[in-house]
């Protein structure tokens, strides 16, 4: 199986790289905006072919020459910006997800498009009620609808042939998360206060996320692209549980062997934590189409995040 992998270098990416580059008989052609391959520690994923594209800025005609050339038997599609104006979303997920679909159906009709959707499409939802796949989203923020409105794209190429999955990613962690992400920015305060000898300081922690290792991330694409039959549409990768951010900060903390304070200052949060205080995934249909369920629990996570730190 020859697989392009998009988004190689971001946190997800290089996670599902090491992985696939080591499953025998798949060949790994990593793609990025830049024009070298990503560097990696496994000698495996530091070998793979790189091409050059850019889904936000490439001319669909010339993507859908390089992807033509290539002849993938899967795409995975892990890029996607996390933050910027609603200009910079729409581009990235939106016309990139228009991009990919476009060129993909006129170049490599036949292979299997494995796309990384995001916990933050569903938004608010009631608090104790796991949330499925067929829930109806409510994102509050502009990364949630740049991501839903990428998701629905994938379901309107699949609804004319396109072999698509969407894996609805809830909140990744484990080494290499970025401090744009909760785990990464606790980490980073963690790991300051103790050079400095002060307090921990974060926004309030009373928002529960469903935590998901990266590994087990990639273990999901794994899967999907393994599975004899198409799955589900959209499919939900998490832990499964509920987990308050103060819990995932005293994780944090054990790990370093921190034993400070952790002053929670009230104006210091994410709006969009006050906005969806609870998630927690229903992850059983993931299970039932493909056989994924989560490996590595959130202790692990953690501790692994933490000695992957510089």
């Amino acid at each position: 199986m020859r697989v392009l992998l998009i988004g190689a270098t971001g946190f997800l990416g290089r996670h599902v790289l090491e992985l696939l580059s080591g499953v025998e008989g798949t060949e790994v052609v990593t793609a990025t905006r830049s024009p070298g391959p990503p560097g990696h520690a496994d000698p495996r994923a530091a070998a793979t072919r790189h091409v050059q594209l850019d889904l936000a800025g490439d001319d669909p005609e010339r993507l859908a020459r390089t992807i033509g050339h290539l002849a993938p038997d899967a795409v995975v599609n892990c890029a996607g910006a996390t933050s910027g104006d609603a200009e910079v979303l729409a581009a990235s997920h939106v016309t990139g997800a228009a991009t990919l679909v476009r060129a993909v159906m006129a170049a490599a009709p036949g292979a299997r498009l494995v796309h990384l959707g995001s916990a933050a499409e569903y938004g608010r939802v009631p608090v104790g009620e796991p949330v499925r796949e067929d829930a109806r989203p409510r994102p509050v923020g502009g990364y949630g609808v740049a991501k839903l409105a990428a998701t629905r794209i994938m379901e309107v190429a699949r609804t004319v042939g396109l072999a698509v999955v969407v894996l609805r990613v809830f909140n990744p962690v484990g080494p290499g998360a970025p401090v744009t992400g909760l785990p990464g920015r606790i980490a980073e305060q963690v790991a300051k206060a103790v050079a400095d000898g002060d307090q921990v300081r974060l926004g309030p922690l009373d928002a529960a996320r469903d935590f998901v290792d990266a590994r087990d991330v990639a273990r999901a694409v794994a899967a999907v692209l393994a599975a004899p039959v198409l799955p589900a549409p959209v499919l939900n990768v998490a832990g499964g549980r509920a987990v308050t951010a103060r819990e995932l900060a005293t994780l944090f903390a054990m790990a370093a062997g921190y034993t400070g304070d952790v002053v929670e200052e009230p104006d210091a949060g994410s709006p969009r934590s006050a906005q969806v205080p609870w998630q927690q995934a229903d992850i059983r249909a993931i299970r039932d189409e493909v056989g994924w369920t989560p490996r590595i629990e959130l202790p692990r996570s953690v501790w692994d995040h933490w000695r992957s730190l510089p």
